[in-house]
């Protein structure tokens, strides 16, 4: 659904608030004074965004506020690319010989009339972002507490190879990373980031059954973490992956790495870590120590899919693999295997219209 994509679309926002930033373009003080307001508001909101949009799925009017954010999101980035394009504008105007950008934005200086123009906008646009607020506070997001409603979601190791389209060359990046050689003390993690829905899981899944990555790995966990990632929970999760007949559920943690220490035995492991949520920096430092503790495995890889950019950036020092969608021809190839048998497209020439609109 459209407010699957609200968590990114608010990271592309504040990625670019703070390019403007950065770049130190020549705005009108009360400009830069609204832009600084949108940020802290833009930062506040996306901070429960991920929690909203677990909970938005049994609370209608939680969901309609997630799409009347969606629209306001998608202007405030109009507004801001805005800035962008009249900067570029200037820089082939100014200087029509030079093809590079390196640091052009950083002498823009823009008109007083287009500042304030664009400003009265990002004011509308808080204007409206407060409108929402008692709304939006109404609904008691990331407040946790045992009210809270914590869906957990289950995923398995298991594709059909064959049901798959269009990924051969995304598994082939995350196969060629994983086979990169590591540093001593570490355990590299690679992050696969991309909005819900695009295949993530899917991506994992075809990395984690192919021979070579078997051949490479001579042990393999699979766990989906999802919204709740806690040291205890997590440590149980991998145990039962290893082992399922391992008994630990009223274990502490110090007898649950105890536990996992004698089945990992210095192997060289994979670990998935599908569908991680939390952006708790402490959570993931205290994980990746006590596996640390357990021995040397630099030579074991992680991969964590999710939708965070901040979660990529949490639990790796690497740049994150970034999940785009399907080319359009792939995408009605995957329509037509889905919506028809095989074969049978071709008999609805109208629906093939339909889908590919």
């Amino acid at each position: 659904m459209a407010e699957s994509f609200l968590f990114n679309i608010a990271e592309r926002v504040l990625e670019k608030i703070a390019h403007l930033a950065v770049e130190e373009l020549r705005l009108a003080f009360c400009v830069k004074s609204d832009l600084r307001k949108l940020q802290e508001t833009m930062t506040s909101i996306k901070a429960v965004l991920l929690d909203a949009e677990r909970q938005q799925h049994q609370n209608e009017k939680l969901r309609l506020c997630m799409w009347k954010l969606r629209d306001i999101f998608y202007d405030a980035e109009d507004v801001l690319d805005e800035f962008h394009c009249e900067a570029l504008r200037k820089q082939v105007v100014n200087h029509p010989g030079i093809s590079t950008k390196v640091r052009f934005l950083a002498s823009c200086s823009f008109p007083l009339s287009f500042s304030l123009k664009v400003g009265h906008k990002i004011r509308e646009i808080h204007q409206r972002l407060d409108e929402l607020d008692t709304e939006w506070k109404s609904f008691n997001l990331g407040q946790g507490g045992d009210n809270r409603h914590v869906i957990h979601r289950e995923t398995h190791s298991f594709v059909n190879s064959s049901d798959v389209i269009g990924r051969d060359v995304d598994k082939e990046n995350i196969i060629n990373r994983l086979m990169e050689p590591s540093k001593a003390g570490d355990i590299p993690v690679i992050p696969i980031v991309g909005i819900g829905g695009l295949g993530k899981t899917t991506l994992a899944q075809l990395v984690y059954n192919d021979d070579r990555v078997t051949r490479l790995f001579p042990l393999k966990i699979w766990v989906c973490v999802s919204e709740e990632f806690t040291l205890a929970r997590l440590l149980k999760l991998i145990i039962h992956s290893v082992n399922e007949k391992e008994k630990c559920d009223d274990s502490t943690v110090e007898a649950l790495q105890t536990c996992l220490r004698r089945l990992l035995n210095d192997k060289k492991f994979l670990l998935i870590l599908d569908d991680v949520w939390n952006e708790d920096r402490g959570r993931w430092i205290e994980f990746r120590d006590l596996l640390k503790s357990m021995g040397d495995f630099s030579q074991s890889k992680i991969i964590v899919t999710t939708r965070s950019r901040e979660v990529a950036k949490i639990m790796s020092s690497i740049h994150p693999y970034e999940l785009n969608g399907l080319p359009h021809d792939e995408c009605l190839t995957l329509f037509a295997k889905w919506a028809f048998n095989d074969g049978d497209e071709r008999q609805h020439p109208n629906l093939m219209r339909i889908g590919e609109e």
